[in-house]
């Protein structure tokens, strides 16, 4: 499992942002993200099995991949339903991560097995494997190319079809590396991100990799949610037509569809 000692580590990281570094000509100016609440307009249950790593809603299906050794599977439910369906499961030695559904293809990552399986949504059978070096953490698309994250600053453009890099972005919050990227969900033309193990989703423009709003999703599942196997806020899935926003975390009991609220 990953590391708690992240979230100190983050939440340091986060104090470094806030700083600003000495002026210089050639400094860029530093961008102020835009900071969100949010506005909780439904609530669904959701699987307390289901170790969140990966979510996508895809024709009133919602998709999710799921983690940890002998247990990582990728499931899907319509909103509403209390019982995922099983439609596929990793051999114990493999730790799921992020999805994402692009050209009749889903794609799966996994931790520390440096391999993306890749699947035919139809039949659900498995197309091939691609290998990728370092770790796999969150994974989305914007119809056309992949976006890989790995637990760093960074995040990949990934080609689907051979799964070779094609550019890399580096996260920034006010001039700062930020860390600890985790799932993805491309909304609007930007990227949406969990920050691992912290209650905030940060907006990112893909082209500059600035992160360009904050949204606080403190407060979002009650303490009488709150069991000692909840673990923290991870998944975030869009409904393109309808426009509506999904979140959840890891073993919570509920998925919320949220507006966000400017401050």
């Amino acid at each position: 499992m990953k590391s708690l000692i992240i979230a100190l580590a983050l939440s340091m990281s986060i104090v470094a942002c806030g700083s600003q570094p000495s002026k210089s000509v050639s400094q860029p100016a530093i961008v102020q993200p835009v900071q969100y609440t949010y506005k909780v307009k439904n609530t669904y249950p959701h699987c307390t099995h289901c170790y969140t790593q990966g979510l996508q809603y895809v024709d009133g299906l919602m998709w999710e991949g799921t983690g940890e050794y002998g247990s990582s599977q990728v499931v899907t439910y319509e909103l509403g339903q209390d019982a995922p369906r099983v439609e596929l499961s990793l051999p114990g030695s493999e730790f799921g991560e992020g999805i994402t559904l692009l050209g009749g293809e889903m794609f799966q990552l996994t931790w520390e097995s440096n391999v993306c399986h890749v699947y035919d949504v139809a039949s659900r059978k498995k197309l091939r494997d691609h290998r990728y070096p370092g770790e796999g953490w969150g994974l989305t698309t914007d119809g056309e190319k992949l976006y890989m994250s790995n637990g760093t600053s960074t995040i990949y453009r990934v080609d689907p079809k051979t799964f070779q890099r094609e550019g890399r972005i580096t996260v920034t919050l006010r001039g700062e590396a930020l860390n600890y990227i985790n799932e993805l969900e491309w909304i609007d033309g930007k990227i949406w991100a969990n920050v691992y193990t912290t209650n905030f989703i940060v907006i990112i423009n893909p082209e500059t990799g600035v992160v360009e709003g904050m949204i606080d999703c403190e407060g979002l599942l009650s303490d009488e949610d709150i069991t000692t196997r909840t673990d923290v806020l991870n998944g975030i899935a869009y409904d393109a037509a309808a426009k509506r926003i999904f979140v959840t975390g890891k073993r919570w009991n509920k998925l919320f569809e949220i507006e966000i609220v400017k401050r």
